[in-house]
């Protein structure tokens, strides 16, 4: 009886031991969730809406990432993302050393916890604490770098310096689960950014190079030289020489103060890359060009940089596309990737000036009427038909239900053939018979549509693969004098863009002139807030 009244205390005093252990594990459990610090052995965070609000709430520069970071952890079931067995992933420290190298991606940049985040990758060598602070200070740290590098500044801002492409949709959810996949992406990934930001982003660490060789020498004029040629002797050509050698147009300089055959092609590539006339003379206006100092130069690109996260991968990965260049005044088709064709183009000139954005041309129309807008009809044609009552019919116009139209022929300023993309801009790619102004340097002339020098050759590349409209076909129709529609069996897309900076796919890099006068204004929204 003793022994059984003995096994009933122990099991009484065991029950109670494991009760009161059971009480203080569900009190620890509760203190951990308050103080949002988990057991070591565990060593990750569970995140939720509210400690996010708090997280805010202290971090108030952190605000404008509250959606994102909400939508981040519930595409991710609110679970930990950086912080695993008391280390930071390896993807943290890649992403935290991009972050402190933003210089290299054209951006000035600071986080604006630094501090914070610097305090946790020294820690490195001992145990990261595994606290909700830590892991949101390194998700909005990706955040921060993603908006900057991948999205550029708030579309609404975009508009507002005439830039109308598509949206570029970018979900942060997405993008890391990319990245995380394959964190070498960081580096250089086309499907995640435009590939000319690459190229332009290559071309940026030469020319900071160049500024910090001290290679960027100003070059003297003789006071009494206009211009330089072939075969004149100066000491401005012997600096130009040194100049085209900096800038990868000469493959050495040879010091010679001699204009020779060796300069004349240096000259002749500076010219093509640049959008001058292909001629060997090198007068003052390009000298004060190359004098252009090298800090605006790495400006340049860095805003056409900020110009190319704008855009969509996917924008230039159709089978084939159109791509106008406007301060370059050229148009290029890309069929498969390869460029097809190469085109001079007018584009609207500073009172009316073409509006950057894309569309899919849907037809052409060949030996096409002018419908002449009726800004143009009332303030040059009404004017010219009160001094010439013939004015009309001896420039093959006629009036059509009121409004005033060109018809066909040789005097038409459509050419032979437009391309049609439907906008409310009433824009679209066109031939001229003004064919002598392609020669100009200076080519904003149009009221915002597209003038196309190689507009019929255009036109058979589009068609090259369809049956119905074989060669003798399309030159009937441009030549016969009457109005022809083509329908495409495929949408074409065509795609307006502003660089005044490009490099093609040899890594040469081109400076246009700022036309609309756009690059100083964007550097301003740029770089107005720098920390953020």
């Amino acid at each position: 009886m003793k022994n059984f009244t003995l096994s009933i205390l122990l099991l009484l005093f065991s029950f109670s031991n494991a009760h009161a252990y059971q009480t203080k594990s569900k009190t620890a459990a509760s203190k951990t969730t308050v103080a949002t610090k988990i057991p070591s052995s565990r060593n990750t965070v569970k995140i939720d809406n509210v400690i996010i609000y708090k997280f805010l709430t202290q971090y108030p520069k952190l605000k404008t990432y509250r959606n994102d970071l909400l939508s981040l952890y519930k595409n991710r079931s609110y679970t930990s993302i950086w912080l695993k067995g008391g280390r930071v992933i390896e993807f943290a420290d890649l992403l935290y050393s991009k972050t402190t190298e933003l210089e290299q991606e054209g951006l000035n940049s600071k986080f604006a916890y630094k501090d914070k985040v610097d305090n946790i990758f020294s820690q490195q060598l001992k145990r990261i604490p595994a606290t909700t602070n830590n892991e949101l200070f390194l998700s909005s740290m990706y955040i921060f770098y993603a908006k900057k590098v991948y999205k550029g500044i708030d579309s609404d801002k975009i508009k507002e310096i005439g830039w109308f492409l598509p949206q570029k949709n970018l979900s942060y959810s997405s993008l890391l689960t990319t990245l995380l996949d394959d964190p070498q992406a960081l580096d250089k990934d086309e499907k995640l950014l435009f590939d000319q930001y690459y190229k332009l982003r290559d071309v940026l660490q030469k020319y900071r190079e160049i500024e910090r060789n001290g290679t960027w020498n100003f070059i003297k004029r003789d006071s009494l030289i206009r211009e330089y040629k072939p075969g004149d002797t100066a000491k401005t050509i012997g600096q130009i020489r040194q100049r085209l050698a900096v800038t990868g147009d000469l493959l050495q300089d040879s010091k010679s103060d001699v204009y020779d055959e060796e300069l004349i092609k240096g000259v002749l590539n500076y010219k093509k890359r640049n959008g001058y006339n292909q001629d060997p003379v090198v007068n003052f206006s390009q000298i004060n060009r190359m004098n252009v100092p090298i800090a605006q130069y790495i400006k340049t690109i860095m805003v056409n940089m900020e110009r190319c996260r704008w855009i969509a991968p996917e924008l230039t990965k159709a089978p084939e596309y159109i791509i106008v260049n406007i301060p370059s005044y050229k148009l290029f088709y890309k069929r498969d990737g390869k460029t097809e064709l190469e085109s001079n183009v007018f584009v609207g000139g500073t009172m009316n000036e073409t509006v950057i954005f894309s569309g899919d041309i849907k037809y052409l129309v060949f030996s096409p009427y002018w419908n002449v807008p009726s800004s143009i009809v009332q303030s040059e044609i009404k004017t010219a038909m009160q001094t010439d009552k013939n004015y009309l019919s001896s420039n093959d116009m006629e009036w059509n239900n009121g409004n005033v139209r060109q018809k066909p022929g040789p005097k038409n300023p459509l050419g032979k053939v437009k391309f049609i993309f439907p906008n409310s801009n009433d824009i679209y790619l066109h031939g001229t018979p003004s064919k002598d102004l392609f020669d100009s340097e200076y080519r904003a002339y149009s009221h915002g549509c597209i003038n196309v020098n190689k507009s019929e050759e255009l036109a058979f590349l589009i068609l090259k693969n369809d049956p119905d409209w074989p060669a003798e076909r399309i030159r009937s129709a441009m030549d016969g004098g009457k109005e022809t529609t083509c329908f495409l069996k495929n949408k074409l897309p065509v795609h307006m863009g502003y660089f005044t900076s490009w490099v093609n796919d040899a890594g040469e890099v081109s400076f246009f002139h700022d036309i609309y006068e756009r690059d100083d204004r964007l550097a301003e929204l740029l770089y107005s807030d720098e920390v953020k």
